[in-house]
């Protein structure tokens, strides 16, 4: 048995270069129609482009998720084009953000409209095609490890992200008597894993990026006043070992749970957040795990995206090998980075040989792999392993 979306039509949106465009890459790669939703026309074709090389099929869905007209309008476009939307992503977020203290009115305001209205216009509208057209569907909303603890310094993310998880249940008893399911998922600061985003940043000198792999003491919020009666809201010392498994994924982890909660394997699961990140939302604030390059780590990821890595870049590595392959590159990074970052490694990439029947809606690689005293990497030539999806 195999997960399948062929003949299903998904509408994902904010496909920006990181999760979003993750998201919709895994979806047209287990076989749906993916309307690429954004503000930005660059983002959209972006996403839209890296679909299309690597066998998919996709459409523009342009427009500002908080404007009740133009959500109407996407929507029907899809509809028209291909006559039915099957699944729903609702990952149009602004991230980042400041602390209570600092954030601005305009800011706050602007934050939680987005998320709020964006998730509510694209869940009524979306929802009211499929229950018209009697199509038993799937509406993710994403998540965050900040709607359900607290982090300084992104009050509105935090508050948009909370609200999300709420309405994630209400919005599931509403639609369940049409056979629609409303579900969450929660990512917890992915790694970047998109090559054009990662050849991107290697043009501008720097690291694959991600929460994790910042300075300690760094966030996603801005910076805070200067008076002189502020006090820290961050450690500033060497960051302990944060993550049980090591890593906390990427957006393809995040693709391949998203397309398998959009199947009909799931047809059951509604009002419910899927958490995959390593363990780390699970783990007790007193509890510190083993250091990356002491675990075993999870399995192979099981890439989606065909093109090359740029010189520099994954797979995903982590102890001595990552630290062997960051000495061969020059970053203007902190000294923070001869930690792994979450078990993600800047290393020399030689791509996996893929093979994908879109009828089947089969994935299969071909790699060749050593294991690692981390996280499992996919060099090496001791093994020849074929993966399913």
């Amino acid at each position: 048995m195999e997960v399948s979306l062929e003949g299903k039509v998904a509408l994902v949106t904010g496909v920006g270069p990181n999760i979003g465009s993750g998201v919709a890459l895994a979806l047209a790669r287990y076989g749906a129609k993916v309307a690429c939703n954004d503000v930005s026309k660059e983002s959209i074709d972006a996403c839209i482009a890296r679909i299309d090389r690597n066998g998919g099929e996709a459409m523009a869905a342009p427009g500002d998720v908080t404007d009740e007209a133009a959500v109407i309008g996407y929507v029907n476009d899809v509809l028209a084009k291909w006559g039915r939307i099957d699944i729903l992503v609702n990952n149009a977020a602004l991230l980042g953000g400041r602390g209570v203290l600092d954030e601005s009115a305009e800011a706050f305001q602007r934050a939680v409209l987005v998320s709020a209205m964006g998730t509510f216009l694209n869940t009524k509208y979306v929802g009211r095609a499929m229950a018209e057209r009697g199509i038993k569907g799937s509406i993710v909303c994403v998540s965050s490890s900040n709607g359900w603890s607290g982090t300084a310094g992104v009050c509105a993310y935090a508050f948009h992200k909370g609200g999300v998880n709420n309405f994630v249940r209400a919005a599931a008893m509403d639609l369940a008597p049409y056979g629609i399911r409303v579900n969450s998922y929660t990512p917890t600061a992915p790694n970047p894993d998109n090559p054009e985003l990662l050849a991107e940043r290697a043009a501008q000198g720097l690291g694959p990026g991600g929460v994790l792999s910042g300075p300690p003491g760094g966030g996603l919020g801005g910076p805070t006043g200067d008076e002189e009666w502020r006090r820290p809201t961050r450690y500033a010392g060497p960051r302990a070992p944060m993550v049980p498994m090591g890593t906390t994924g990427t957006p393809t982890d995040i693709g391949h749970a998203i397309a398998w909660l959009c199947s009909d394997y799931a047809r059951l699961i509604t009002g419910i957040d899927l958490v995959v990140d390593g363990g780390a939302r699970a783990r007790n604030f007193a509890y510190i795990p083993a250091a990356p390059d002491q675990l075993a780590g999870p399995l192979p990821l099981i890439t989606l995206d065909d093109t090359p890595m740029p010189d520099g870049f994954g797979p995903f590595l982590s102890g001595e090998d990552y630290k062997a392959a960051l000495n061969s590159l020059s970053f203007s990074s902190s000294p923070s980075r001869e930690r792994p970052p979450g078990g993600v490694a800047a290393v020399p990439r030689t791509p996996s040989r893929c093979r994908y029947d879109a009828r089947r809606c089969r994935l299969r690689r071909e790699i060749t792999h050593v294991r690692l005293p981390g996280p499992v990497g996919i060099r090496g030539s001791s093994l020849r392993s074929r993966l399913g999806c």
